[in-house]
């Protein structure tokens, strides 16, 4: 069989459980670089988006400094580095928060 086949049960080559599950993960990371840059915006979706996003940069980062690829899980054949998300996501968080203006409220 072809690997270029997409079964009707998969997303993206990957099972329906393990894109969820992905999904959950990257939520999980975003959330928790988000908090250690001490810079929230939005919820569960901008989260996701944050610790995709954080994957990326923070998968970049390492191969550009020739650090090694720590705390990596595989779903369903796709890798995710769960360490790497959230310093990207921090990073990506810090830069975010540092470029926005902050509302001031008077109490």
């Amino acid at each position: 069989m072809p690997t270029d086949v997409v079964l009707p049960n998969t997303i993206l080559g990957m099972s329906l459980f393990g894109f969820l599950l992905l999904l959950v993960i990257a939520a999980v990371c975003g959330a928790i670089g988000q908090a250690i840059a001490g810079f929230s915006r939005g919820g569960c979706l901008i989260s996701i988006v944050m610790g995709f996003i954080g994957a990326w940069l923070g998968t970049w980062l390492a191969n550009e400094m020739g650090l090694p690829q720590v705390l990596t899980i595989n779903i369903d054949g796709q890798p995710f580095p769960i360490l790497w998300s959230i310093v990207g996501a921090a990073l990506f968080s810090l830069v975010i928060g540092l470029f926005t203006q902050r509302m001031i409220v008077n109490a």
